[in-house]
């Protein structure tokens, strides 16, 4: 019997693109840093950044300045951050109708909800100004419990706050960062929500059900009461 499913956030209840594009973009020019130099130093600081490492954005953009000999320009990079917060609040406007009614769908057979997502602060600091709050029964973001998937410490932490135990559980994402293999070590069934990815990107995880529409996560709790 399931008794809670647990959703990844970005690219799985809500959606950085549209129509192949990023619905909104920042630069870092301002920075004097080239831009495959600064996409190399944040890409090498994931894991610190979603585990809470850093303790926030200016702070990471502070040491890349300083690793690679450029000054450090207060201004810019409160600009700049200022610009990345509300690049990532856009996301969170106009949510899928399908999601929502999946949702509701879900909280009217009495299943516990909840939010396991890799990100850092100023990537979710729109989340209680949404419309999804209202209805999840617990929020782990990462960078809050020092803690990221795919490592089992996240999900037990989400569980365990719902007192759940994981093979009660269903796990909902799009696999970025190895977020199935996580779930599926810990106990839990992993689903690989596909619909808001190209065929091209969803199609290179193997090994993972896949889901095409969010309202398949009401037929298969069903199935498994």
């Amino acid at each position: 019997m399931i008794q809670a499913v647990f959703f990844d956030l970005f690219e799985t209840l809500i959606t950085e693109w549209k129509e192949g594009g990023k619905k909104a973009s920042y630069s870092v020019e301002s920075l004097g840093l080239e831009e495959s130099l600064y996409k190399r130093e944040w890409h090498a600081r994931v894991n610190e950044r979603m585990d809470g490492t850093y303790l926030d954005h200016p702070t990471v953009l502070r040491e890349t300045l300083k690793e690679n000999g450029l000054p450090i320009d207060e201004q810019a990079i409160k600009i700049i951050h200022e610009q990345r917060v509300f690049v990532k609040s856009v996301a969170f406007e106009n949510i899928d109708e399908s999601i929502i009614k999946m949702i509701e769908n879900l909280k009217a057979l009495d299943i516990k909800i909840g939010l396991i997502s890799n990100c850092t602060s100023e990537e979710v600091e729109a989340w209680n100004k949404c419309l999804l709050p209202s209805y999840f029964d617990d929020v782990v973001f990462s960078y809050q419990v020092r803690e990221r998937k795919p490592n089992p410490a996240i999900y037990l932490i989400a569980c365990n706050n719902l007192n759940v135990h994981p093979k009660h559980c269903l796990f909902i994402g799009d696999g970025g960062s190895d977020e199935l293999r996580g779930a599926i070590e810990v106990g839990m069934r992993p689903y690989q929500a596909t619909w808001f990815l190209p065929s091209s990107v969803s199609d290179q995880l193997y090994g993972f059900p896949k889901l095409k529409q969010p309202m398949e996560i009401i037929d298969i709790v069903k199935e498994k009461e």
